[in-house]
């Protein structure tokens, strides 16, 4: 007997199939793993959390934060970008980046509750 499966074939095939149809065919699945990833690398997760503490941040902030070159903490926001969990906007000689509406609640998940500021507690 195995506790990881059903003992009874009982498959609601219409059902699973509309879940299954709206995964895969709009690409539920693929753009969120997307996203996901773009949030695993501890850089680029520096970045979010921070720009989540301090709302809109520029590039020279972000590098200092994280103790990042400029260069790189602005190649890993332009991953962010590209995946849409990051924003930017241009502010005379500043870049200026803000997590996204779909950005903010994806950190919330990865790393904790949205309310508490990064690194306080467990």
């Amino acid at each position: 007997m195995n506790n990881d499966r059903c003992d009874l074939l009982c498959l609601d095939a219409p059902r699973a199939e509309d879940i299954r149809r709206g995964l895969l065919e709009e690409g539920v699945a693929q753009r969120g793993s997307e996203r996901a990833k773009a949030l695993s690398d501890p850089t680029r997760l520096t970045l979010a959390a921070a720009l989540r503490e301090g709302g809109e941040l520029c590039v020279c902030d972000l590098a200092w934060i994280s103790g990042r070159s400029q260069g790189l903490v602005s190649h890993h926001l332009r991953f962010l970008r590209t995946h849409g969990l990051v924003r930017s906007r241009r502010d005379g000689k500043l870049v200026m980046y803000a997590l996204t509406g779909e950005g903010l609640p994806l950190l919330a998940v990865v790393i904790g509750d949205p309310g508490k500021p990064v690194g306080v507690g467990a």
